[in-house]
């Protein structure tokens, strides 16, 4: 769960010049060049079908990761859901990593929508494997649930943003299937992940039935994400968007800035990977902190705070008193997300200010 300070006092306090916002990738705001497109965007009713802005986003997407169709779709969330949806029947389970995101930011909607449970497996580092999974499968029985699909997580959020190895994933499908299981993949910031490895998304995501993405994160969009998967899958998930209430009429003026997101966007990550690592190591040598730099793959860090003393809710209140923004994750855990909104001078201004909480003078670093 995170904690951070009031929304009230948080937006008061973003009106300030000055604020450093390293509570996630999501904060970031569109660029002049999306704001130009979204005025000019040509529109037209996306429940019909009638909107080209969005036909070519998601034709566009589609194309990228070398798939039938997509579904653009107002957030990640929905997009999630509408997959597992599309993928099991009521009564069936899901097996997900035990801090994924579909379990624990999604409101039990597996429950309420799908009528399915989750089945959660801890994992080191959030990274599920084949060994992880097979024993939790179940087949039918008159005792116990049987398992409708598995759900992966790349990156992984709750984890540090980590990456689950090429090799992994492959596994992980093909054995799946040949037990007769789909594979979804909560792919939100699988660009991070192709960037960081230098490996094209289709290549990365070619054995999961449906891939769901974001375009409002690391990519810089206002709004909006994707699933990608056969024509048949997108085509029923429209009817379960609708049934969502995501039939947003003239989103072309979103897709507008999707478009620019989805082409220009991957090109800015490496930059926040590199800043996410420049905090880490800083981080790791202030007294109370606790983080592993060698395990910051991409741009999420997770710092453990139980040496300082304080929980991370008085630490994210602290932070915001000094105008640098970072959230809670349970009690002993803050979490930082770099992004294109921030740079390598306010990373450096941020460790600062967290040494100076810390009751220590952080090594000036170089930038």
């Amino acid at each position: 769960m995170y904690t951070s300070v009031p929304q009230s006092e948080i937006e008061q306090r973003s009106a300030t010049a000055g604020v450093i916002d390293l509570r996630s990738d999501t904060v970031t705001k569109p660029s002049p060049e999306m704001r130009r497109a979204m005025f000019e965007a040509e529109v037209g009713d996306d429940v019909y079908g009638e909107d080209p802005t969005i036909n070519r986003l998601e034709k566009r997407a589609a194309e990228i990761f070398g798939r039938e169709a997509a579904l653009f779709v107002p957030s990640g969330t929905m997009g999630n859901q509408i997959a597992i949806k599309l993928h099991t029947q009521h009564g069936q389970e899901v097996i997900c990593e035990e801090r994924g995101h579909v379990f624990n930011y999604e409101m039990a909607m597996m429950a309420h929508f799908s009528g399915v449970l989750p089945r959660t497996v801890w994992a080191e580092d959030g990274i599920l494997t084949w060994q992880h999974l097979k024993s939790k499968l179940k087949s039918k029985s008159y005792h116990a649930a049987k398992t409708g699909l598995v759900s992966l997580e790349n990156t992984h959020n709750l984890a540090g943003g980590t990456i689950t190895p090429p090799e992994v994933f492959a596994e992980i499908c093909d054995n799946a299937h040949a037990a007769g299981l789909p594979v979804h993949l909560d792919g939100a910031r699988i660009f991070n992940v192709s960037v960081a490895l230098g490996i094209l998304v289709a290549e990365l995501t070619a054995k999961a039935d449906t891939v769901m993405f974001c375009l409002s994160k690391g990519l810089g969009a206002p709004a909006g994400s994707l699933l990608v998967g056969s024509a048949e899958l997108m085509d029923r998930g429209r009817l379960y968007r609708k049934a969502l209430g995501g039939g947003m009429r003239q989103a072309g003026i979103l897709a507008a800035a999707g478009l620019i997101a989805l082409e220009q966007g991957p090109q800015k990550l490496n930059q926040d990977h590199a800043n996410a690592r420049f905090l880490a190591e800083a981080l790791a040598q202030i007294s109370g902190i606790k983080i592993d730099p060698a395990k910051v793959q991409t741009n999420i860090l997770m710092c453990d705070t139980a040496g300082t003393g304080m929980n991370s809710g008085e630490i994210s209140r602290r932070l915001a008193e000094r105008k640098v923004l970072a959230n809670g994750v349970g009690a002993e855990h803050i979490r930082f997300v770099t992004h294109l909104d921030v740079s390598r001078e306010q990373c450096a201004q941020a460790i600062e200010v967290v040494a100076a909480i810390c009751g220590v003078k952080a090594q000036r670093a170089t930038v």
